[in-house]
């Protein structure tokens, strides 16, 4: 399964655009090249004759989230997490497989209102958004935006507070509870830098 870049666009898009009128862009390193494919950043791994079979994260810790389902069940599911500008605008660019993770955490300090997008990703994805309060309060499947200027690619938001997105391979949500009723804790002290043995 191939997944490619997903963007978060902070308080604006136009500066892909060429505008100018935010900061709070994706870096110039995520930026597309002449041939306009996204570049690939992560950790190629392969299967046991040593052939590629997919790229992970790379340069990113992990988080075990505790999640409590609408019915009250709780489970906890190791994240790959993204908590600083330049990890969130990376997100899961170029990635093709999670490892043992079984998606990405975007953690703001602030709740926010913000929007993100799929330019140059060419699997879907599903997110789900949660507020200061872990409580959630909106999700999305969110489509590829291959052959589009990123100015002009779909945007993808709550329109609520949020300060905890999470996104999986499309149709990842309903398996883990993340849906109407369901809340996240991120666990602290759980970072670390590969998500734990299975026990």
């Amino acid at each position: 399964m191939i997944v490619g870049a997903v963007i978060l666009v902070m308080t604006a898009i136009d500066q892909w655009a060429g505008d100018g009128s935010s900061d709070d862009v994706a870096p110039v390193d995520s930026a597309p090249d002449a041939s306009g494919a996204a570049p690939t950043v992560g950790v190629t791994t392969t299967d046991g004759e040593g052939v590629p079979s997919g790229v992970q994260p790379d340069g990113f810790t992990t988080i075990q989230a505790r999640i409590t389902e609408s019915n009250g069940e709780v489970c906890e599911v190791c994240l790959w997490l993204a908590d600083d500008s330049d990890e969130r605008n990376r997100g899961l660019m170029g990635v093709t497989e999670l490892g043992d993770a079984v998606g990405m955490a975007f953690r703001f300090d602030e709740a926010r209102i913000g929007t993100f997008y799929m330019f140059q990703t060419p699997t879907p994805l599903s997110i789900a958004w949660f507020g200061p309060d872990g409580e959630f309060v909106g999700a999305a499947d969110m489509d590829p935006c291959l052959d589009t200027p990123a100015g002009e690619c779909p945007l993808y938001s709550p329109d609520l507070a949020y300060d905890l997105a999470i996104e999986v391979f499309e149709g990842g949500l309903e398996p883990l509870g993340l849906g109407p009723g369901a809340s996240v804790e991120l666990l602290e002290g759980s970072e670390s830098d590969r998500c734990p043995a299975a026990s």
